[in-house]
Formats: C-alpha cells, structure tokens, sequence
C-alpha cells in the first residue's frame, strides 16, 4: 500500500465516482480502477460495491476510508513540519558551552539569534571544556563553544574571538598589600608567585588548562602549586578570591564585576590572549538552525576582525 494509492483511493470515496476523481487527480480513468483493483487485490476484500455505473463504500472502504484520511493529515502535517524547519519558521537548536563562554560571551549573541529567528527554541547546556566536547561527540549537543584546547579528530572547529587571561588577587589579600606600587612585571614573576595560595577551576576546565600553563611559562610547576580551593566554576572562584582564599587566573570576562566593584585586583599576564572555539560533530548533519547560528558567530566574528 503506497500513499499514491490511498490518495487515489480517497479521491474516489470522497467523490464515489472514478471519472471524478481521475479529473480531480489529473490522471486517467483506467489508472484509478487500476490503483483502486490493486488494494483489494493485495487485501482480499471489496472497497467499493459496483451497483450499474454507480459505486458505494464497503464496510472495509469505510474502515480504510478512516484510516487514509488520518494518515494522508499526518503526511500533510509531517510535510508542512519540514518546510517549517527548511525556513527557520520551527525549529530547535542545543549549544553546549564551557563556563566563561556560556556565561559571560554567549548570551548576548544568543539573544541576537533570537531575535532574528523567534520561532527557534535555543537550549544551553553549560559545563567545562571536556564535558562540552563530550555532549557534542555523542549528539547531546549540536555546537558546543569552549575556550579550552579540544585534539579529536571528529571535530570541526572554528576560531573565535575570545577574552584576555589576568592574574587576579581579593584587594585585602596580604600578597596584594605586598605588591602595592610594584609594576605588573615585577609582580607576575616566579618570585613574587612562588609561595602564594592558590584557587583554581577543576581538572578539565580549560580556564585551568590555560592557568598551568601561564605558569608554567613563569617557571612555577603546577604540579608543586598550594592549591587552597579546586571550585567548579568561575563564580565559586571569584567569590573566593574576592574573600583572599588565594590567587588564580581568571578570564576577564569573569573578574570584570569584582574589578569594578573594587573586590579585585587584576595584572595582565603575557602572552594572555586567548581565542574560544566553535566545535560541531563532522559526521552530523548540520541542521538550518545550527547553520544560522553559525553563520550570525561569522558574522560579528567579522565585524570583530573589522573594528
């Protein structure tokens, strides 16, 4: 049974007339009685009685009269779903997100796309940089946004503007005091950071990845560091350093508040720029919402290149 034929079928059962439908469907008298003889002949049963050159529904005309009309209404709808979905005029897109991306950088350019296209429901799933990669490797996500360094090979990416690394330290914080009227590069030393406490972001987090290795090339050993605090998230980390648990390295994004609020005291650190990345699963199907949300992430990537 082809929905070819429970058109045809219908056309004829609403009209109880083969000439009819075949003008109705544009097609030849002989090729309805054949689709209508090719159901019954395939179920073994009647669907029209033939009484002269007039024909009625069957009790199973009747039943299969029902069910072609529920399904050729959900074939319609499935149909008009899909063409939704090819015009963004419906839709539903899920990001994944590593904590600064998700918090700080994403929502304005979310808000953007929802504006443009209102239809589209967004979803953010927000975690570290391994757990984002994870969401999208396995579908859970279809773009996923970090800032932290991602190696599978299943993965597209795409470079994006990212946020700037400081050193930050709460403004009451002994060490602070120590450093007053010192320049940045005095103070951003293995000396001067050698045995100092310490908050940082959990292991897989790229604001951690990026830590060590800042230090790293400060010549202080992450493995050897007085870690007082491992939080996960960059406001568990600002609240603690705003309360002199220790130091960290923090996006700028993410200490902006307690600079401005005078909680905080923040020195640049080299070599402090860093770019987010774009993941998207090669093997998936872009879907048109994702395509649009990327294609909006070009767009001010573009303008940001531009300014």
């Amino acid at each position: 049974m082809t929905l070819e034929q429970l058109r045809i079928f219908l056309a004829v059962a609403e009209r109880q007339h083969m000439t009819r439908a075949a003008e109705a469907l544009n097609l030849t008298q002989p090729a309805v009685s054949a689709a209508i003889a090719a159901l019954e002949d395939r179920h073994g049963l009647p669907l029209f009685h033939r009484i002269g050159r007039h024909i009625e529904l069957t009790p199973a005309g009747g039943l299969l009269m029902t069910e072609a009309q529920a399904i050729l209404r959900r074939v319609a709808e499935a149909e008009r779903a899909l063409g939704e979905l090819r015009e963004l005029r419906r839709g539903h897109l899920t990001l994944a997100a590593s904590q600064t991306v998700g918090n700080y950088w994403l929502p304005p350019i979310m808000s953007a796309f929802r504006r443009q296209f209102p239809a589209i429901t967004l979803d953010l799933v927000i975690g570290n940089t391994e757990q984002v990669a994870v969401a999208v490797k396995n579908g859970a996500a279809e773009l996923g946004i970090v800032e932290g360094l991602v190696t599978e090979a299943q993965f597209e990416q795409l470079a994006l503007p990212g946020d700037s690394l400081l050193l930050v330290a709460g403004t009451q914080h002994p060490w602070t005091r120590l450093q007053q009227g010192r320049s940045y590069r005095d103070v951003v030393t293995s000396e001067a950071l050698r045995n100092v406490d310490w908050v940082s972001r959990e292991q897989g987090s790229g604001t951690r990845q990026v830590m060590e290795t800042v230090l790293a090339d400060l010549g202080l050993d992450p493995a050897k560091l007085r870690l007082t605090l491992e939080l996960p998230s960059n406001e568990a980390v600002r609240l603690a350093v705003e309360a002199n648990a220790g130091l960290t390295v923090m996006s700028d994004l993410a200490a902006e508040v307690g600079i401005a609020q005078g909680r905080l005291v923040a020195w640049p650190l080299p070599e402090a720029e860093r770019a987010f990345r774009l993941l998207r699963h090669r093997d998936y199907h872009r879907s048109k919402a994702a395509a649009a949300f990327m294609d909006l992430i070009a767009e001010r990537r573009a303008g940001a290149a531009a300014s």
